[in-house]
């Protein structure tokens, strides 16, 4: 006769036989340690995300590029003193840390640094063949410039090595703080010249980017990103930099840093939208 899994109906004998496994479970079941409830409190602070003891948490750093077409002599893009309050009205809303200029004339840098706290600022003018300042339609020195909210820097420029053979020598120009480094240029028209250009500030300043020193190039490029023709500017880029753009000519290269977001606002008195760039840096 087959044994019951139950003995004798007896209240003294009655007895449950379990698995050997089940009962392994229920054994190991009264081993696990209590727990309390967990409070809304505790998730929220458990996705707090805090630095390491002892280092900064990164900070937000916007360049803003803007092409002014201010010197007057392309009538097709100037609107003389509404380009520079329009410009002006950019930068006390957008607040950049540091603001990079093409086709400005010199006088235009002090009027601009005064949104900006009158920061560090800089200005080189294109050259002509011979070697003397291209010149607004006013007689003021054309060029770039950069200024900045922080002061405190070193500046250095140059000519670019390759030119196109017309009558504007490329220059660019850059500022250079204790923890930071800072450029902008204005590119040739032509194409491959404007590579040319573009590749050999970039390697300039590599050396300086890879040291993990914040750096960055802005400026007007006069090339695209992956274009149908013509240069793509992608091709300047190189390690450790990379590159965001308005979808058109102008762009920010940047090593050392980090990225978090491209805004591009429409300008109704020059031929270039401003970019937006937000870096952040330890």
């Amino acid at each position: 006769m087959r044994r019951s899994w139950f003995g004798p109906r007896t209240s003294a004998h009655l007895r449950l036989v379990v698995p050997r496994a089940l009962a392994a479970l229920l054994v190991a079941a009264t081993t696990l340690p209590v727990t309390s409830p967990v409070s809304a409190a505790s998730v929220a602070s458990a996705t707090v995300v805090r630095s390491p003891a002892g280092t900064a948490a990164a900070q937000s750093y916007r360049v803003l590029q803007l092409n002014l077409c201010h010197s007057g002599v392309n009538t097709s893009c100037f609107n003389g003193e509404n380009t520079v309050r329009e410009a002006l009205d950019v930068i006390g809303a957008r607040q950049p840390q540091v603001v990079t200029l093409n086709e400005i004339c010199r006088a235009d840098l002090a009027r601009l640094a005064s949104a900006m706290g009158d920061g560090h600022r800089v200005f080189a003018p294109a050259l002509r063949p011979d070697g003397t300042p291209v010149r607004c339609v006013d007689g003021d020195e054309y060029g770039n410039g950069i200024v900045f909210r922080a002061t405190g820097a070193t500046n250095f420029s140059g000519v670019h090595a390759t030119q196109d053979g017309g009558s504007e020598r490329r220059v660019y120009v850059c500022a250079e703080f204790a923890d930071l480094t800072g450029c902008t240029t204005h590119l040739s028209t032509t194409g491959t010249v404007a590579m040319a250009q573009c590749k050999a500030t970039v390697a300039l300043l590599r050396d300086r980017g890879a040291a993990t020193r914040p750096t960055f190039l802005a400026g007007d490029m006069n090339m695209k990103y992956a274009p149908l023709f013509g240069q793509n500017v992608q091709n300047c880029n190189s390690a450790p930099f990379f590159r965001k753009g308005d979808g058109d000519v102008q762009h920010v290269f940047a090593a050392s840093m980090g990225f978090e977001r491209t805004d591009v606002i429409p300008m109704r008195y020059t031929d270039h939208p401003a970019l937006l760039v937000t870096l952040t840096r330890p």
